[in-house]
């Protein structure tokens, strides 16, 4: 029995105006593929875990795009390349033998400039190829936009169950064992979904200890049952302004396509009860900067977490805001600060001078002009790299470019020349700077592992700052996605539809 293997990721902020590139892309074919996600816990390694169960399976590799970090809108003659490679591996399979099944590994918040729904659009392509003898079950994001072509296109998705992601590898192993149930005929899915007009952020998303919790329960707890195969929410990346973003309740049964409905209704009335509360209580820049001045003035210890995700990486965003570092000095904050910041120019300069060396630089606004004014700054420079980095938390190979320590008075900057996620704390400790070890470190994600930052900060602050990723949707200016939705419009009522899809089998 053959099962291909592909993989087409990215999460893009269409509000961003640098616009990503095939360069953003670590692209790998083949065995390379295989020798690369057995060393990482991801989806497609998690897959790979199942299926090495049984050695009667031939795996066949085709083609993984993996975004770097999450950008702005892909440029369209590369979102046309990256297609293109992949049809084109997964033809040259068809070649070789029969498929009998297809793992997909997608995100689901990928656009390019033309193109809304890329991951529809493959999932059609691919399917076309097969036909419905040969069943398809993706793996996606819980911040996937999903749509009505990728499910007609599908057997089944499996959804992330965990904010912030920790289950990358348990999502793709759930996706396997499903795939291997319908190649032996054991099960039959059917999917159910109801759209849910919101779009949310906030604290009450983190799956431990937030109400959005009690959704993925109900899904794993659906999943254990006889009927269910898959289950959860999509609340979709709010900052990828396409037609179909909104949140979805999904639940994936055996057969039973009243008990989906059913069950999908209840997981939707569940989080609608409590959509309200998933937003973001935010702090202006200004009242950040004093609440930290007087805390340092009174000598009160601790770091403080100062969480501006409306410039992270992780959700699309530029990464060159200098925003905060500029209300700190302009307050005059004496305290020691860590931050980052994505700024090629600022690098390519502090590289030109050289460790030790002592330069003034524009620093920010490089990528986001119209959003970040730079900011004029006597830096000494203290540590030059590559910005080649193992994340901490699943051990995947990120590539910051070269990258700059650098020193302004009690600001330290660690600037890289492109942007890598900062979910974790790997681009801080690659260079040498412990965030413990300062009074305030700038966090460029909404939400990081607990023990990350949150467990040993005095206190996390969310700034109201601007950037194309920020919690305060309202003033990003959606203009495509499906209106009244909250919470970007008054008065916004539910009105729960189920919508069913299921991909007939048949014998190959």
């Amino acid at each position: 029995m053959r099962l291909l293997i592909a993989e087409c990721k990215q999460e893009v902020s269409t509000f961003n105006p640098h616009l990503s590139r095939y360069e953003d892309f670590a692209v790998r074919r083949g065995e390379e593929l295989l020798a690369y996600h057995r060393q990482v816990r991801n989806e497609v390694g998690g897959a790979l875990s199942v299926f090495h169960q049984h050695p009667e399976l031939v795996i066949v590799p085709t083609y993984s795009a993996h975004f770097i970090t999450s950008g702005g809108t892909l440029r369209e003659a590369c979102w046309q390349r990256i297609a293109s490679e992949l049809l084109e591996a997964i033809d040259l399979a068809r070649r070789q033998g029969p498929v009998d099944g297809i793992y997909l590994s997608m995100h689901g918040a990928m656009a390019s400039q033309q193109q809304s729904d890329p991951e529809g659009y493959l999932l059609e392509q691919i399917a076309g190829r097969f036909g419905s003898s040969t069943p398809i079950v993706v793996s996606l994001d819980l911040h996937g936009i999903l749509t009505d072509r990728m499910l007609r296109h599908c057997d089944a998705v499996v959804p992330y169950h965990t904010y912030p992601h920790v289950d990358f590898y348990e999502t793709g192993a759930r996706a396997a064992r499903l795939l291997l149930r319908i190649l032996d005929g054991s099960v039959s899915p059917v999917t159910a979904r109801v759209t849910i007009p919101a779009l949310v952020r906030g604290d009450e998303l983190i799956t431990e200890t937030g109400l959005f919790g009690n959704c993925t329960r109900m899904a794993q707890q659906l999943e254990a049952t006889n009927q269910g195969l898959s289950a959860g929410m999509f609340i979709s990346n709010p900052f990828t302004d396409v037609p179909e973003l909104q949140t979805s309740s999904i639940v994936v049964a055996d057969g039973d396509p009243a008990w989906a409905a059913e069950q999908a209704l209840s997981m939707a009335t569940l989080f609608w009860e409590h959509h309200q509360a998933m937003q973001v209580p935010l702090v202006s820049l200004e009242a950040m900067a004093k609440r930290l001045c007087e805390a340092h003035g009174l000598g009160e210890p601790g770091t403080w977490g100062l969480v501006d995700a409306a410039d992270a990486t992780s959700s699309g965003a530029s990464g060159d805001s200098n925003q905060i570092l500029r209300a700190l000095l302009q307050a005059g904050y004496p305290g020691s600060v860590l931050l980052p910041i994505v700024d090629a120019p600022a690098v390519a300069a502090s590289f030109a001078a050289g460790v030790g060396q002592r330069l003034t630089i524009p620093l920010g606004g490089s990528l986001d002009p119209e959003r970040f004014s730079p900011l004029p700054l006597e830096v000494q420079v203290r540590m030059l790299g590559d910005g080649r980095l193992i994340s901490e938390s699943f051990g995947e190979r990120w590539d910051a470019g070269p990258t700059a320590v650098l020193e302004s008075g009690s600001m330290t900057i660690v600037a890289t020349s492109r942007a890598v996620s900062l979910y974790d704390r790997t681009l801080f400790l690659a260079h040498g700077q412990d965030p413990r070890r300062f009074d305030a470190v700038v966090i460029k994600s909404p939400h990081c592992q607990f023990a990350m930052y949150a467990q040993w900060c005095r206190a996390m602050i969310g700034v109201d700052a601007d950037g194309s990723s920020s919690a305060n949707l309202k003033r990003l200016g959606h203009r495509r996605c499906p209106r009244p939705i909250f919470p970007l419009d008054p008065d916004v009522s539910f009105e729960p539809k189920v919508l069913l899809y299921q991909r007939k089998l048949q014998p190959s």
